[in-house]
């Protein structure tokens, strides 16, 4: 049978055929090829032979799961979590640690392949750096509520669905965070607080946000409601204060919107400090409820180690830091610079750098707005940069910035990201005007789920 022939057959929901899995895919599922189509396969682990049932058949992929393990892989194990195959939160738990890390470098070489033309030999792609313990690892937890049965529930969404899960204990959360959020539902079950009906966006309390500072232990919670009106407020505050001594900052978020996004723009201080201390290294950071600030406090010491050594400062360059947040990279890596710079479109993390560069004797300007329209203003100023550190969102960088930074020609750019195929796609742009990369080090910042991140060091 011709290529022609064969790649146009179409495959059809319900249909079982046999598989060998190559390799790991973007959202940590199995890919595997049948008659030249690719096949997602949740679950499935790389050199596993399967027998799959169609779930989703398109022109262009399909979606399958596992009816029958033929071949299981020597690095499949049994998930921990009791709730991991409902929950969706986790996406590796099934496999092996070690062939974890295997696997996200793998997902950052496909990355490349795809959107770059560069080839396996031109790929200057390092190990994975993981983690000593791989658990009870993040520094925030989100949980949406409901009322389920008459009894407060918080947790996350089935995948692909609105059914929530509850989650009573998590094993990549921080220990306090679990303690803190059971604390807290049961506070607003025995005050009657009203809480939020997607479907009919009625009640208040939508989202139970807390954070902890790994180094100082300090605690910060943010209820997200749908009104500014909070029911029996003041009762509410003397159980937190009252049950939750480690509690130092409590913060309320308004969001009156039907939306998936967690926080509102305004932003309301209850009791204790408006923001909790975290320390990194030698640094400490203030950070305010709505502030991004990296989820692993230990990877991220490791993440940001590689973003100075790619940055290669003496103390004579300038550098910009674009995405910057409350400062945190910049601050890190630009302690060796001339002068250092950075912008944000959240005017509270603009905040929290200044107070955290001043903290830290750093010469800083830091500014509300985009990087695409401070970049340019800047070098009409006469400032330029030697050096661009980006850390953007997992959509990648704009491409006003792409060629805000084109225009700057600084000697060296170092990409720090979330997502191995957007970061493909901005390196490719950069290249094609005369950027080359050095190096890539993929970190583990979210052991067991897909997610991998990485530190690109370019030069002009």
């Amino acid at each position: 049978m011709n290529d022609k022939v064969q790649s146009s057959i179409q495959l059809t929901k319900g249909q079982r055929f046999p598989l060998t899995i190559k390799r790991l895919g973007i959202n940590g599922e199995g890919v595997g090829y049948f008659k030249k189509k690719v096949v997602f396969v949740k679950g499935a682990l790389p050199g596993e032979e399967v027998v799959v049932e169609v779930t989703k058949a398109s022109q262009r992929f399909t979606e399958a799961k596992v009816r029958k393990l033929r071949k299981v892989s020597q690095e499949r194990q049994d998930p921990p979590c009791p709730i991991y195959n409902e929950c969706g939160g986790c996406q590796l738990q099934h496999m092996d640690y070690t062939a974890t890390l295997r696997g996200k470098k793998d997902i950052v070489a496909q990355a490349f392949y795809r959107y770059t033309k560069l080839s396996e030999e031109k790929l200057p792609l390092n190990d994975t750096i993981g983690m000593d313990n791989p658990w009870f690892y993040r520094n925030k937890s989100q949980l949406q509520t409901r009322k389920t049965n008459g009894k407060v529930a918080a947790g996350l969404y089935k995948e692909g669905t609105h059914e929530l899960i509850d989650l009573s204990e998590c094993l990549v959360q921080h220990k306090e965070l679990n303690a803190v959020t059971q604390v807290v539902k049961s506070i607003l079950q025995d005050l009657s607080i009203p809480i939020y009906n997607e479907k009919k966006h009625n009640g208040q309390v939508r989202t139970i946000v807390t954070r902890v500072g790994f180094e100082t232990g300090q605690v910060q919670l943010v209820l997200v409601t749908r009104t500014k009106e909070l029911s029996k407020k003041e009762l509410l505050i003397e159980q937190v204060r009252m049950k939750l001594p480690q509690v130092t900052s409590f913060m309320q978020n308004i969001n009156h919107e039907r939306t998936s996004l967690i926080f509102g723009e305004d932003t309301l201080h209850l009791d204790g400090e408006e923001t909790i201390n975290e320390r990194l290294g030698e640094f400490a950071f203030d950070l305010s409820a709505r502030a991004f600030f990296q989820l692993n406090p230990t990877q991220t010491v490791k993440l940001y180690n590689e973003a100075k050594k790619a940055a290669k400062l003496t103390g004579k360059e300038n550098l910009i830091d674009a995405y910057c947040g409350v400062g945190t990279i910049g601050q890190w890596v630009g302690k060796n610079a001339k002068e250092l710079r950075g912008m944000d479109t959240t005017k509270e993390a603009i905040a929290d750098a200044r107070k955290n560069a001043k903290q830290h004797g750093i010469h800083a300007t830091y500014e509300v707005g985009t990087a695409e329209k401070w970049m340019p203003l800047w070098l009409k100023e006469g400032y330029k940069p030697d050096v661009v550190i980006v850390d953007p969102p997992r959509s990648g960088c704009d491409g006003k910035l792409l060629q805000s930074i084109v225009k700057a020609r600084p000697k060296r750019v170092v990409y720090v990201s979330c997502n191995p195929s957007t970061l493909a796609k901005d390196i490719e742009q950069l290249m094609k005007k005369g950027y080359k990369i050095k190096n890539i080090q993929p970190v583990d910042m979210f052991p067991w789920t897909a997610q991998v991140e990485s530190v690109t060091e370019l030069t002009l």
